[in-house]
């Protein structure tokens, strides 16, 4: 197994097409155009978009298919041209990014409604070109055009880091918006960052840039100095990057001095009176009546500027708020905006015959939840524009340092309701990856195709994918080990307990007796450790059991999400000489199973925490101590056991905003941290308890 070094994993990020795809022993058929050394690409339509995406196919050809073509008019074996160009209709698939690509004997013609359309049937040739590992398309016709738009991703190249080669792989995966993390013009929260000159490179591929603001509104817009003020902030950002495709605003982040008599004054979550909190949130926490007036203003703001943005108002921190409440803001909402909703959040879950709640963004749940579902009916009738955060990128919020999870039965549960709220609603735009950022994949790729229209069958395109990815040899397999991947995490706990806990960090976790520790981070990072809280949660709602009624039932669940792991992680290994491929997704769902066994061990860890707290038995005393030292022993060897897997990867361990948290030194410091409690906390109650019997 190879060893890489920190960050190792951007080169791979980097790497825009893959050496050595094409089967050589793959003889051409008689229902297929192949494509050969010193064909001619003749382009009729130019445009920077598809001049960038016809460079990019000849270097596909020549690096993944091992043959050199050329630009020429003469004797051109692929025709690229857009349709008004070519007079031609293209009837309902004149639509953005609709395109229709013809494949004969004499060649393969493509026409296009738009230039992004041109790119993405060129990036459709290569998949199908990857999918047979030969430079060969099908006779027929292929029509496609676009489900979703924006599909906007964050970076997982590092925190708002976007190089040109990871753009182009962002843009082959159909996606075609990035977002900013913005505190003011030209500022993100890693540091300066040249708006103008992403937006210009992003361009080239067909992605557009959107801010996600970062910007607090300390200003009424009902107050004198609101004008000024607001132009100081939105209207100089959209003055000075006209560019910028639209915004994005979420309570937490931005905030402004709302008048709703539901809320405290200030900002911040859980507000307190000298330390006894009041109860009350403020604006960023609550559907606050007077939203729509501050969105009105900070509409005629920006649109002074660029009539065309998008404004998306995304209601993530206020779904635990009365229904009523969220339903009578969507009902005063401006309609000339987008609203974003959450697609499975909130959704409540069941644990034997306790209850919980989904309390952020999960796999566990395919969606949609009645959450989204409220908002999504009140925003088709009043005619709002309808996104939704789906995280199909390939990451939830379940495992904090993976890139992806391998998962894709379960995906494509989400993307079928996803299809279901297309119909139902109008869903037309998505947000993924938040925070963890977009990471293709295998998964990216799957999503790929189920975002396109009219659709195909999806469980073909996965076993195509798992072939050209894996292995046509071992399809069968690897695809009954995804199953079982899939089976597991549908028992995965999505609390905030462990979100924001346990599987945030995976085996570097610290389980604390005594000693509060937190898991140490960089200096630079955006939220450092601030994201991963030492004690366990106990939940602040009265929609879940209470947690000493829960906490055991999600024991076993995450016993059973284990089991399947496992189960999948043995097939995978019956593989005789798997390739890089494979064994990466072996390393990468044993990390996970890893993050598993420490998750379940910190629900354990806090139950005997609390018998501990209250035994008086001495006897029994003991039993917790000696079984609080088996667990920690446990996760010393857990930890031991990952090293080895983070070496392999260099991606496993680490988030964008926190860094790296659980690579080699991480890991050592859990140990070290393991052995302190062990010989230091639980061995001082040791002898407390001798001291208590003699």
């Amino acid at each position: 197994m190879r060893t890489e070094n920190a960050y190792d994993f951007r080169k791979k990020l980097l790497t825009v097409h893959e050496p050595n795809r094409r089967d050589l022993s793959r003889q051409p058929s008689e229902k297929e155009f192949w494509l050969y050394d010193g064909a001619a690409i003749k382009v009729v339509s130019k445009s920077e978009v598809i001049d960038t995406a016809v460079r990019d196919f000849i270097d596909y050809l020549s690096v993944s298919m091992e043959i050199s073509v050329e630009i020429s008019d003469e004797n051109a074996a692929v025709t690229i041209s857009l349709a008004d160009d070519a007079g031609v209709d293209l009837g309902e698939f004149k639509a953005y990014k609709g395109f229709v690509i013809e494949t004969n004997e004499k060649g393969i013609s493509i026409l296009a409604h738009d230039e992004r359309g041109a790119a993405q049937a060129l990036y459709y040739l290569e998949d199908l070109m990857n999918f047979e590992g030969a430079p060969a398309v099908s006779y027929g016709v292929i029509k496609k055009k676009a489900m979703y738009s924006p599909q906007m991703v964050h970076s997982s190249y590092g925190l708002d880091k976007f190089p040109d080669e990871y753009l182009a792989r962002i843009a082959h995966e159909g996606r075609d918006a990035v977002l900013v993390f913005t505190k003011d013009v030209n500022l993100t929260p890693d540091g300066h960052l040249d708006f103008n000159d992403l937006i210009k490179r992003a361009a080239k591929y067909g992605i557009d840039v959107y801010a996600y603001s970062y910007i607090k509104s300390r200003v009424s817009p009902e107050d004198a100095e609101a004008e000024e003020y607001y132009e100081n902030t939105y209207g100089r950002l959209f003055r000075e990057c006209p560019g910028l495709k639209g915004v994005t605003l979420v309570g937490e982040s931005v905030e402004f001095p709302s008048k709703d008599p539901h809320i405290a004054k200030g900002f911040g979550n859980r507000t307190t009176v000298d330390n006894i909190p009041t109860g009350k949130v403020t604006a960023g926490w609550y559907p606050c009546e007077d939203y729509p007036v501050w969105l009105n203003f900070l509409k005629k703001i920006i649109r002074k500027y660029n009539p065309d943005a998008d404004i998306v108002f995304w209601t993530y921190n206020w779904g635990w708020q009365p229904y009523e409440a969220r339903i009578k803001l969507i009902e005063s909402l401006p309609t000339d905006i987008s609203l974003l909703a959450t697609f499975e959040m909130y959704e409540p879950r069941k644990y034997g015959d306790a209850k919980g709640r989904c309390d952020d963004y999960t796999l566990a749940f395919e969606g949609p939840g009645a959450y989204f579902k409220g908002e999504a009916e009140a925003a088709k009738k009043r005619g709002i524009r309808l996104y939704s955060m789906t995280n199909t990128g390939g990451m939830a919020w379940d495992f904090g340092t993976v890139p992806y999870e391998p998962m894709p039965q379960q995906w494509i549960k989400r993307y079928e309701g996803m299809k279901r709220a297309k119909n139902d609603w109008g869903l037309c735009g998505i947000m993924e990856s938040h925070h963890y950022g977009f990471y293709p994949s295998f998964i990216s790729k799957l999503s790929k195709h189920a975002f396109l229209e009219p659709h195909e069958s999806i469980e073909n395109i996965l076993k195509q994918i798992i072939g050209s990815e894996f292995g046509k040899e071992n399809c069968d397999i690897t695809e009954k080990a995804l199953g079982c991947f899939s089976d597991a995490i549908r028992h995965y706990t999505p609390t905030n307990a462990d979100q924001y806990g346990a599987f945030r960090v995976g085996p570097s976790y610290p389980l604390n007796l005594i000693l509060q520790a937190r898991i140490p981070t960089s200096p630079e990072a955006m939220f450092g450790n601030a994201i991963c809280g030492p004690a366990y949660s106990h939940g602040l709602g009265d929609w879940e059991s209470p947690l000493c009624l829960r906490i055991h039932q999600e024991i076993e669940s995450l016993k059973t999400m284990l089991s399947y792991i496992e189960q999948g992680l043995g097939l995978l290994r019956l593989i005789e000489n798997p390739n890089e491929k494979l064994v990466d997704l072996i390393n990468l769902g044993q990390f996970i199973a890893n993050c598993v066994k420490t998750g379940l061990n910190t629900k354990i860890w806090y139950t005997l925490t609390c018998r501990f707290k209250s035994s008086t038995d001495p006897k029994e005393v003991c039993e917790i101590l000696d079984k609080m030292e088996t667990i920690l022993l446990e996760e010393i060897k857990n930890a031991e056991e990952t090293i080895p897997l983070v070496e392999h990867d260099s991606r496993l361990g680490w988030e964008p905003s926190m860094l790296y948290v659980t690579d080699k030194w991480h890991l050592e410091w859990k140990i070290r941290h393991c052995n302190y409690v062990i010989n230091s906390e639980i061995n001082m109650f040791k002898r407390g308890l001798k001291t208590h019997l003699n």
